[in-house]
């Protein structure tokens, strides 16, 4: 991903835009094919671009400088009828397009590597949360299966943005074609492998380029999700889960016995990096007129980043998937603290459907519950005392009740509905 932003793969794809264009204006019949062949030969000087940069402060006057130097009179065709944003802008689609190719590779793996631990796990019991306090019992695996439905759909997402951004503009300084063609655009456009811009000033219009690092943005932000999961189900409390942790590894300076979620809280950290560059990508979409400079400086910065940062953290988030730890017998442990009042809607469903009234089952179930989390006490021993309980249910429907099947005799339907074996 590095190498697609460096300053010498953004000169190269200019040279390829050059070339493009000398070759489209000699099928037009401007330049003679001899100048052609010369021109499509020709490359740029590294050593006299950056020497000519800094005099002219202006790169794509010092790249051009520096392939005309080695050229001859065919040199005077290079850029004929374009604007720097011409060429600029339509390499900077290219970068992101060959970025977006790896990050769908990444977003695969990762998307692959959830779907496998979704079905290992599918019918591991463990305690669901809301609000942080325990609710009913989920399996670890439907959790994972949320995750790879996610990734499912933000693949979906890339795959748009990445059209959207892959497109070429050589439409001249305001986008009137006064001095370029439509059809020198369309043959460039269509050498490049892009789509024509159908409308364009001096720039690729910047709601693009917005969509593209805000739909890197949401992956982060999902990224995030998962680790700020893993995270909380590491806590020593917990410790329901714990990311890779090395032979050797060492956690803390000073505290050997530390094994530090580091790993997913990386992950936090530059999703909220990527999050902060969506806004900068969505403040440059308001230019001045046919356009101005603001964007250009923080683009520099926010498309490289949010790109290499983002195909990063895919990777990284595909090593703690794959090589976590799940400690299935702490999800037992966290379950069977509960003293079972996860069974409480189940209780309440079941007196309702028996005929007790909903507002008074509620209050006898909420009692009860209460109870059992202040005492210590199991809830199915407490409901067996409740003389509304037994006359309205019976022993072998409570019993009935209190059975974590009950919350797993869908789990097969769902993952085949969805598409997990």
């Amino acid at each position: 991903m590095g190498s697609i932003w460096t300053q010498t793969a953004s000169y190269d794809r200019w040279l390829l835009i050059e070339k493009a264009a000398c070759k489209a204006w000699s099928d037009e019949g401007l330049i003679p094919k001899s100048d052609l062949e010369k021109l499509s030969k020709s490359t740029y000087d590294i050593s006299i671009l950056d020497e000519v940069l800094k005099d002219t402060k202006h790169p794509m006057t010092a790249f051009l400088k520096s392939m005309t130097a080695h050229l001859g009179g065919e040199g005077r065709w290079l850029h004929h009828g374009l604007t720097t944003s011409d060429v600029w802008d339509t390499a900077t689609a290219m970068q992101l397009r060959d970025s977006a190719e790896l990050l769908l590779s990444e977003v695969d793996r990762l998307t692959e590597v959830l779907y496998s631990t979704a079905s290992k796990y599918k019918n591991t019991l463990m305690m669901g949360r809301t609000h942080g306090v325990h609710a009913e019992p989920i399996t670890f695996g439907q959790k994972l299966a949320i995750w790879w439905d996610e990734m499912r759909r933000h693949r979906s997402r890339l795959v748009s943005a990445k059209d959207m951004i892959s497109v070429g503009k050589l439409s001249g300084p305001v986008g009137t074609h006064a001095t370029v063609p439509p059809s020198i655009e369309n043959s460039v456009c269509k050498q490049l492998g892009l789509e024509v811009a159908p409308f364009s000033n001096q720039v690729i219009q910047r709601d693009r380029h917005a969509q593209f690092v805000t739909t890197l943005a949401q992956i982060a932000g999902s990224l995030e999700k998962f680790s700020t999961e893993i995270r909380g189900l590491q806590r020593t409390e917990i410790r329901e889960v714990e990311e890779p942790f090395g032979v050797g590894q060492t956690g803390s300076s000073s505290m050997p016995h530390k094994r530090n979620p580091e790993l997913t809280e990386r992950i936090c950290g530059l999703a909220r990096l990527i999050r902060g560059h969506a806004v900068t990508s969505m403040e440059n979409v308001a230019l001045w007129h046919e356009r101005d400079i603001s964007h250009s400086s923080n683009e520099r910065i926010i498309l490289p980043d949010s790109c290499i940062a983002l195909d990063y953290i895919l990777d990284l988030m595909t090593h703690v998937i794959s090589n976590m730890t799940v400690h299935v017998d702490r999800m037992k442990l966290n379950l069977e603290q509960s003293h079972g009042v996860v069974f409480s809607q189940g209780l309440l469903l079941s007196l309702v459907e028996a005929g007790s009234k909903r507002e008074e089952a509620y209050k006898i179930v909420q009692r009860i519950s209460q109870r059992a989390l202040d005492e210590n006490l199991e809830l199915y021993d407490l409901a067996l005392q409740e003389s509304e309980v037994i006359n309205a249910l019976g022993v072998d429907r409570l019993q009935e009740i209190f059975d974590y099947n009950h919350y797993t005799r869908y789990i097969n339907e769902t993952f085949k509905n969805a598409g997990i074996r």
